[in-house]
């Protein structure tokens, strides 16, 4: 379970993050249930690839630390604001607004 837990912040951080998104810029949200699942998705996805690039966020001997749960929290919710932000402005571009 511990191995689960990085991904399983990554993935409420990126939620929380891609709300904070769409709510800070209008044209940019997908909707509440849009911007909660392209955050989780970003959050997990990017979340994984930037604990690979960076060893740190693992924590120290593979187990999980203060460190390395902030690590995750900003990377993750920095991650589902980034792709939900992505996501908006093509869905909206394509709409014409």
């Amino acid at each position: 379970m511990e191995q689960y837990l990085p991904l399983i912040i990554q993935i409420i951080a990126g939620a929380i993050g891609g709300n904070a998104a769409g709510a800070a810029s209008k044209n940019v949200s997908l909707g509440g249930a849009g911007n909660t699942i392209a955050g989780a998705i970003g959050g997990g996805v990017l979340g994984q690839l930037l604990q690979i690039a960076l060893p740190m966020l693992q924590g120290a001997g593979g187990g999980l630390d203060i460190g390395a749960i902030a690590g995750n929290l900003v990377g993750g919710g920095a991650a589902g604001a980034i792709v939900t932000a992505i996501i908006g402005l093509i869905k909206n571009k394509a709409a014409g607004r």
